[in-house]
């Protein structure tokens, strides 16, 4: 039936549902009875995650559902991209679902209510165990020479609320942002982050700071990228955003701009996870993300590096209880 809809309409509506579930008890008690299976610990980054498991950025752009989202047996949510100021991001239709190829292609460009809509939102009470994450990026209208500014400004918003942070600076969506991965740019807005964060830890929290990096690096501007993430001491990298290639994918909504999600993106997102791991001798933890569809795919990740994972496309195909049934079948194994 959702199938049925327009994808940003399903998307709407089946996020108000959770989000709606997750603010009545009695609902959200039945949801996690259904939903969630024993812990699988996991240590990362300094916290503590119930099981590997966690929902990308992108799905609750505006900490709007994660409460509810939580039921369905995550061990941790990423709440954004968020911005500091509203932004309408880019004109619609911009989510098309290729249903033969299981995957999505956006061009979503950020869309919010802003930062302090989501403050509000974040500080609510929050589900046992939950490790809340939050994904920063820069508004559209902001040049890149000043990008700093806003995500420092994030930080600052942001780091007494999150359990993580996330520079994101490998959105497709954003023109000039995946510049920002570039080796000088990327050096100098960590350094930036690095000193405004030591300034903060000594009236708030000082939360882990990660990188979400693009999956089409060559394998030179990936080295550089990682230079300056293990320069400025960053805990982790998440890998991989959405893809510009197109290869493999057969459908002919194909050709319409944007990033590439989902199942064709898992080879290119295992590729990446393992060069990180290698490349920094195990030193640098990794989030693997891309085409996550089953306990298969999950245990690739792993195998390959990852300590956690995260998924976000095979929550729209597989539905609601895909989660329990990752986790049931990598304890089978």
């Amino acid at each position: 039936m959702l199938f049925k809809l327009d994808p940003e309409q399903a998307h709407h509506l089946t996020l108000d549902l959770i989000r709606v579930a997750g603010g009545i008890p009695p609902v959200n008690w039945l949801l996690r009875r259904s939903f969630t299976v024993p812990e699988q610990p996991v240590q990362a980054f300094g916290l503590n995650f119930s099981n590997p498991i966690g929902l990308a950025a992108g799905y609750d752009k505006d900490g709007l559902g994660w409460r509810g989202l939580a039921c369905l047996g995550f061990g941790h949510i990423e709440v954004g991209t968020i911005t500091p100021k509203p932004q309408p991001g880019n004109p619609k239709p911009r989510v098309f679902r290729l249903i033969s190829d299981q995957a999505l292609v956006n061009r979503m460009g950020f869309p919010g209510l802003g930062e302090e809509f989501v403050k509000k939102e974040i500080i609510k009470p929050r589900p046992k165990n939950l490790v809340v994450g939050v994904n920063i990026g820069k508004n559209k209208d902001t040049p890149l020479e000043s990008a700093e500014q806003d995500y420092l400004e994030l930080l600052r918003s942001f780091a007494a609320l999150a359990d993580y942070l996330t520079i994101n600076i490998s959105s497709p969506n954003t023109v000039g942002l995946r510049r920002l991965q570039e080796k000088q740019a990327l050096d100098h807005l960590l350094s930036q982050i690095v000193s405004e964060r030591e300034r903060l830890a000594s009236v708030k929290n000082k939360p882990p700071i990660l990188v979400k990096l693009a999956p089409d690096l060559s394998d030179g501007e990936l080295d550089e990228a990682l230079e300056a993430i293990l320069g400025n001491k960053m805990d982790g990298v998440i890998a991989t955003n959405t893809t510009l290639s197109r290869a493999g994918v057969k459908s002919h909504l194909a050709s319409e701009s944007g990033g590439l999600s989902g199942a064709p993106l898992f080879s290119r997102s295992l590729e990446m996870v393992g060069k990180i791991f290698n490349r920094t001798g195990g030193k640098l933890p990794v989030i693997g993300v891309g085409g996550i569809f089953n306990a298969t795919s999950v245990q690739k990740m792993l195998d390959a590096g990852a300590v956690l994972v995260q998924l976000y496309t095979g929550l729209i195909y597989e539905g609601p209880g895909l989660v329990k049934s990752i986790l049931q079948d990598l304890r089978k194994q």
